[in-house]
């Protein structure tokens, strides 16, 4: 299947799954210059809420293009940093939170290997408008299966790499990620790795998503998680200032 994507797809899709907040931004911008237009309060106090609304809508989107559209993300170029024996591979799992946008390009990247692919969104626990949105316009690899975050229905030690890509800040308790990630740590062979891409709770993101950045958790979560789950090594490599890839192995 063709996996070359639309220019500016990725912020296009930012842009359509939280419209919520976006609506309701420009909906307290028009308040506020209404107010300023009815009651005298200061210009330079107004010209700074409405820097800081714009600022706070647009910085967003800017780094989204840059991330999705610009960095090679989807290039899958970052593969190269994670010093993977593509010979040795086997089979793959790319576990997601229903949606998808990198089993096809998997697949491309490792002809050779059995590509099984997750989904382990439960509308009772991952209630975020964005990713509800997201289902609906989500390509679906042949033969997803629907899997419960704590339960995946493979034999232990059966894939040499396991994907996570942009998905499991999705599973917001910190109990929930620990079960899931014993379960990614059952699967995954001795030599096997764990792949894992996600935005930081840092101080970029902030800069990139004001507080939309907690949405996203900190390293130090995510390192005591994988160290909870009992991976014996937990590895950052940088893919641009607003992302992090995260290598563990068993």
């Amino acid at each position: 299947m063709e996996t070359t994507r639309r220019k500016f797809q990725g912020v296009l899709n930012i842009l359509s799954f939280n419209r919520h907040f976006y609506i309701i931004g420009i909906g307290i911008l028009a308040l506020i210059t209404i107010s300023h237009q009815v009651f005298e309060w200061s210009d330079l106090l107004y010209w700074i809420i409405i820097a800081a609304f714009l600022y706070g809508l647009i910085m967003p989107l800017i780094v989204s293009a840059y991330v999705y559209d610009f960095s090679g993300y989807y290039d899958f170029q970052w593969l190269k940093d994670c010093s993977i024996d593509e010979s040795k591979v086997q089979q793959i799992l790319n576990i997601n939170a229903g949606f998808d946008e990198t089993s096809y390009i998997i697949k491309d990247h490792f002809p050779q290997a059995d590509l099984k692919v997750f989904d382990f969104y439960d509308a009772k626990r991952h209630t975020e408008p964005a990713i509800v949105r997201a289902r609906k316009v989500s390509i679906v690899y042949p033969d997803t299966q629907q899997m419960q975050s704590n339960s995946i229905p493979l034999v232990d030690q059966s894939a040499e790499l396991i994907f996570l890509l942009s998905a499991v800040h999705e599973i917001r308790s910190h109990e929930e990620k620990i079960l899931f990630l014993k379960e990614c740590h059952r699967l995954c062979k001795p030599d096997g790795k764990i792949i894992m891409v996600e935005h930081l709770r840092d101080f970029p993101n902030f800069l990139a998503f004001s507080v939309g950045f907690t949405h996203f958790f900190s390293k130090s979560v995510w390192k005591n998680a994988f160290s909870q789950a009992g991976f014996a090594s937990f590895k950052e490599v940088k893919f641009t200032p607003f992302m992090s890839i995260f290598i563990c192995t068993p």
